[in-house]
């Protein structure tokens, strides 16, 4: 039997000091701060040029991150990993939740229900980046609720999360960035 020879596929990035954003951002609110990300004021944060998405709308309450799927994103059965989907889920329903942050304010997610639908593979993104869409359906003093959304370029429902959050507020400050009521999907 002849042995195959494997090809090697290599990737090289960089990134920007996650520190040095982190002290830029710090007096921003949850919106200016993902506003700046995806105009390119800021650098994009070490995990988005990891896995290579990119932050590509920004509105109160509600964010888009674009992916291509690549090689590099594979599980050993040839489709893209489970993981780096919940991963896109899980930044979209986090993000439309900080939009809706003031100043010193955080949030951290409590958990995440994914819902695969279809096996995403390099042709899912042939015609056009994949778009994961984050949309805030509760925001309260110290909990958030979030659902996103994962699409191909024809409209093709590839995954749904939702997500639940803890809003990690200064002890001074217990009441919500905002009204409740006032956020809709």
């Amino acid at each position: 039997m002849a042995q195959r020879t494997a090809v090697v596929r290599e990737r090289a990035y960089g990134w920007a000091d996650p520190v040095e954003m982190a002290h830029r951002a710090a007096g921003q609110n949850g919106l200016d701060f993902l506003r700046a990300l995806a105009a390119g004021e800021l650098p994009a944060p070490p995990f988005a040029r990891t896995v290579g998405t990119r932050l590509a709308e920004v509105e109160s309450g509600r964010v888009v991150f674009e992916f291509r799927p690549r090689e590099f994103h594979y599980n050993p059965i040839g489709g893209v990993h489970g993981g780096m989907i919940a991963t896109l889920l899980d930044s979209a329903a986090g993000c439309a939740v900080q939009s809706l942050l003031p100043a010193g304010v955080g949030y951290t997610s409590l958990d995440l229900t994914v819902k695969f639908v279809h096996a995403i593979t390099v042709e899912s993104g042939a015609a056009g980046p994949l778009r994961c869409t984050g949309a805030v359906t509760h925001l309260g003093g110290r909990t958030a609720l979030a659902q996103a959304e994962l699409r191909g370029p024809d409209g093709r429902l590839y995954a749904t999360a939702v997500s639940s959050l803890l809003v990690l507020r200064p002890e001074s400050d217990p009441e919500p960035a905002t009204s409740p009521s006032a956020v809709t999907a």
